[in-house]
């Protein structure tokens, strides 16, 4: 299977409910990542404001399990009255598809280009030759605002449109062996998490697990013993 082959995958990360706060906690969870990924000694380019792509041994077996919901709950730098707020992120991960198993016509991709912004920090070149896919069949759209030259980013974004095509396929598949079952991308609401973040309570729960651990660790990149145990349950 292609889950087992990959040694690499493309994490992305939506606000979701929760507004401006939200922005904020999908920023905080791609730092934990770049971080769990530096510990792991896997190459982590960042490919847009909240999408990475992931080379090393074992990433896309690793983080596989990472897929989902994330809610959070904290107090925000500007509540003024102490309220605890919640808020959720989803979290993607698809594996790198091979050209083979994914063919795409040419004809079948509106191809657009725009100016990069320079969000990010430091780690995000400023270039003018941001790419952004369109696969008119499916509606699926992919982007890439990182490198240098518009021919890199558009092989780039192609890498993503195909895992996310992929992934829809996937979906289907999955729809017709059991109707009842939901995406392991969810649609973000509230209710549905795999994962809850407590700052208050520096806790954070893992809802398949049924386990708890030091958020401090968890937010730091510290995800080994998490995605082990996912990994064997």
């Amino acid at each position: 299977m292609i889950q087992n082959q990959t040694k690499s995958c493309i994490l992305e990360i939506r606000s979701a409910a929760g507004g401006e706060e939200a922005k904020i906690w999908a920023r905080d969870l791609l730092r934990m990542y770049l971080k769990f990924s530096q510990n792991q000694g896997w190459q982590a380019d960042r490919l847009d404001e909240l999408s990475l792509k992931i080379k090393g041994e074992g990433a896309y077996k690793k983080l596989q399990f990472e897929a989902g919901v994330h809610r959070v709950q904290r107090i925000p730098a500007t509540e003024r009255y102490g309220r605890i707020h919640t808020s959720t992120a989803t979290v993607v991960i698809l594996p790198q598809i091979p050209e083979s198993e994914i063919k795409i016509n040419p004809k079948d991709i509106e191809f657009q280009t725009f100016r990069a912004s320079s969000q990010g920090g430091q780690n995000v070149q400023k270039v003018n030759t941001a790419v952004r896919l369109i696969h008119k069949p499916t509606g699926t759209v992919s982007s890439c605002q990182t490198q240098r030259y518009q021919e890199q980013n558009r092989k780039i974004a192609l890498e993503m449109l195909r895992a996310k095509i992929w992934q829809k396929e996937e979906e289907k598949k999955r729809a017709k062996i059991d109707q009842q079952r939901r995406s392991a991308v969810g649609r973000g609401m509230r209710s549905e998490k795999i994962r809850t973040y407590n700052y208050p309570q520096n806790r954070v729960t893992d809802h398949r697990l049924k386990k708890k651990f030091r958020l401090e660790d968890i937010i730091e990149g510290k995800l080994e013993k998490l995605t082990r145990l996912l990994a064997s349950s």
